[in-house]
């Protein structure tokens, strides 16, 4: 018995997709670090391709065959191999993965030296079609502010808060790899003073000075991260966010900026 391709049907409406696919399908996946030690974690995966105007439908069930085929070798390394798989089995022109997922560090305390796992929310987009392929990460990471104008009108003290500064970079083709742990670095080194996972009390001492010393503004963290990434070869293009969590006020204040190498996307 031969059982009718429903896909393979014409559509009425004569309308292209940019992209149709299958999202928040999780799926573990291999991250390597800077000390090329690897990390299993376990990520929300879209995978996506455009879908012509004469189509009806896109072959959803392949998306599923091909990540199941980079079962126990996913890692984002795969992720153009897993591309040019998708143009090839769904024939199409263009295909997308996005990929969200934790990735932890272990942190030390600043003083006492205890340490503790950290999660940082990371993500990678890639996209590929007739004239190329371009890749995109981003890590968001908890840091502490202290406000300037609060300590500078205050005779003690200073109205502080967490805040999360969002780095997305594009690197240079080719050439070395951009990691996670150096885009952590240059966030936590923009704001007032790191987060950290546990602290004892000389930790917590240490802490509330330091971000006492390195008043920051939202617009200073985010012109410091961006300055940091503009100096560092390696970037193509990056586009940093910074929302801070208000403590004296009930709502967020936030910055963003967004720079290219060559001066324009593209």
């Amino acid at each position: 018995m031969t059982l009718e391709d429903v896909h393979e049907r014409g559509s009425d409406r004569q309308i292209a997709l940019n992209l149709v696919g299958i999202s928040d399908i999780q799926y573990p996946l291999i991250v390597v670090d800077r000390d090329s030690q690897t990390q299993q974690t376990i990520a929300k995966f879209s995978l996506g391709v455009d879908l012509p105007k004469e189509d009806k439908g896109a072959h959803m069930s392949r998306f599923v065959e091909i990540l199941s085929q980079f079962q126990g070798k996913v890692n984002l390394a795969e992720m153009p191999r897993m591309l040019d798989l998708i143009r090839t089995r769904l024939d199409c022109d263009r295909a997308n993965i996005q990929v969200a997922f934790p990735y932890f560090l272990e942190r030390s305390a600043p003083v006492s030296g205890a340490t503790a796992l950290m999660d940082y929310e990371c993500s990678y987009s890639a996209d590929m079609d007739n004239f190329g392929s371009t890749a995109v990460m981003s890590v968001r990471v908890p840091v502490a502010s202290l406000c300037p104008c609060s300590k500078a009108i205050s005779d003690y003290g200073a109205h502080n808060q967490r805040g999360y500064v969002t780095i997305e970079v594009k690197a240079v083709q080719p050439g070395p790899e951009i990691w996670l742990a150096d885009l952590i670095e240059i966030a936590e080194k923009s704001a007032s003073a790191p987060v950290y996972p546990i602290l004892k009390r000389p930790d917590e001492r240490y802490v509330t000075m330091q971000a006492y010393e390195n008043p920051a503004f939202v617009e200073d963290i985010v012109r410091e991260a961006a300055w940091s990434l503009t100096q560092d070869s390696r970037v193509l293009w990056c586009r940093v966010n910074v929302v801070n969590h208000e403590s004296i006020h009930n709502h967020n204040v936030f910055g963003s900026v967004e720079w290219h190498r060559f001066g324009s996307e593209g």
